[in-house]
């Protein structure tokens, strides 16, 4: 059961970072970065109160998929480890995927 505990706080403090981001970065001046920081957003992006907010959006859905993942934890490793592995390949795919979708659209 430790280990159930220890990996869902480990999701835990994966999932923190994306809502402190979605959170506060939501209303800034300067376009949200996409882990990368690139620092030429600023000259991409030409609405960036709307891409902000889709960015939080993509964030705050991350720290819910990584919650998801902790509580799979506490129901069952296998579980854990499948959504984990999900997480950390498909997953990150799609947010990429979705984060290209937002730049175009905001471009």
């Amino acid at each position: 059961m430790i280990g159930r505990i220890i990996a869902f706080v480990a999701c835990l403090m994966c999932a923190v970072p994306f809502l402190i981001i979605s959170k506060y970065d939501k209303d800034g001046r300067d376009p949200i970065n996409f882990w990368s920081g690139d620092k030429t957003l600023k000259d991409k992006v030409k609405n960036v109160r709307e891409y902000n907010i889709e960015m939080a959006k993509l964030y705050k859905w991350c720290a819910v998929v990584f919650l998801i993942t902790g509580v799979g934890f506490l129901i069952a490793p296998v579980v854990g480890i499948v959504l984990l592995c999900f997480d950390c390949t498909v997953g990150i795919y799609v947010v990429y995927r979705f984060y290209k979708k937002i730049l175009g659209k905001y471009s």
